[in-house]
């Protein structure tokens, strides 16, 4: 399936009004796909949020890729009760399996799902992706359905900054098959970088503290997870790095960004430019403040509500 360069450019356009989205997460590699999730749902006025899928991580928290997928899949339980939010129907497992330097096609529910509801869009109507895990769901997904490019738009967060001296990034290199078949796809991208953009999105325990852990089971959840990321809090500060996808969406000013040529991942796990290739979207700052200041009220209100 081929997408023209205008159509491409259209749809990277930052989106006016409601949005559908899903998302695509590694919940329980690490404290910030938490975060992430709890904004993009109570985000109501912006999102609407079709399905949450399970994406696989292997790391010292998982004992292989499809571990790390079902640990996951039962965070996003425990965070959906905390919220009152009923997972029938919303949350979808992933592949167990990364798609890997063959480029692998892997059979998921999530695969199957995310299909389905990106054939129900349109390019008036897309489907934004926002994934913030190893890339193997999307991937799997342009490779069992590549007509499904003119009607999604994916916003990752992956990799380090063009300028960084490897890509060597957690959610990239555990899956660089699947990442090279999201650069190649065509598929319109908004890439957000981590080291050198989304590093500067951090907080700190007496931050959380005071605006996170007094707001209700969720907010208790939260901070309890980002505390005992770290035995030492003295001076002290933790990217919450998968909230800057969703805060491009909220907000395209907070995450400003350009169009580029969509890079290469060499061999050598760095960048290379080639400037006859496709567009992308790429993201060159993550201003935190207005992020955190939108997510601290948003919970606020919640459990005021709840």
């Amino acid at each position: 399936m081929a997408i023209t360069e205008t159509a491409r450019l259209r749809l990277l356009a930052p989106p006016v009004g409601k949005v559908r989205v899903v998302l695509d997460t590694d919940t329980y590699n690490e404290i910030d796909d938490q975060f992430a999730l709890v904004q993009m749902l109570l985000s109501k006025d912006r999102f609407d949020v079709e399905a949450i899928y399970a994406a696989p991580f292997f790391n010292t928290r998982s004992d292989g890729p499809g571990h790390g997928m079902e640990l996951s899949y039962q965070e996003i339980l425990r965070l959906l009760e905390r919220l009152n939010i009923s997972p029938d129907g919303l949350v979808h497992r992933g592949v167990t399996e990364y798609v890997g330097p063959a480029k692998q096609a892997r059979e998921a529910p999530a695969v199957d799902d995310m299909v389905a509801r990106a054939r129900a869009g349109s390019p008036d109507n897309p489907l934004y992706i926002v994934a913030i895990g190893a890339i193997s769901n999307v991937a799997s997904a342009l490779l069992k359905a590549p007509d499904i490019i003119d009607r999604v738009v994916v916003v990752w967060l992956g990799g380090h900054a063009l300028e960084w001296p490897d890509t060597i990034e957690f959610n990239l290199k555990q899956d660089v098959g699947g990442a090279r078949v999201l650069f190649d796809s065509g598929v319109p991208l908004v890439l957000v970088p981590c080291k050198g953009v989304t590093s500067h999105l951090h907080s700190t325990v007496p931050e959380i503290e005071r605006y996170v852990e007094p707001h209700g089971g969720i907010g208790a959840f939260l901070a309890m997870r980002f505390k005992e990321y770290a035995s030492d809090h003295l001076g002290w500060s933790k990217e919450i790095w998968d909230m800057a996808p969703v805060g491009w969406l909220l907000n395209p000013d907070w995450a400003p960004s350009v169009i580029i040529p969509a890079p290469i991942v060499t061999d050598q796990m760095t960048w290379s430019i080639d400037r006859r290739r496709h567009s992308i979207r790429y993201v060159t700052f993550v201003d935190r403040n207005p992020i955190l200041k939108d997510f601290f009220l948003k919970l606020q209100a919640f459990a005021a509500s709840s």
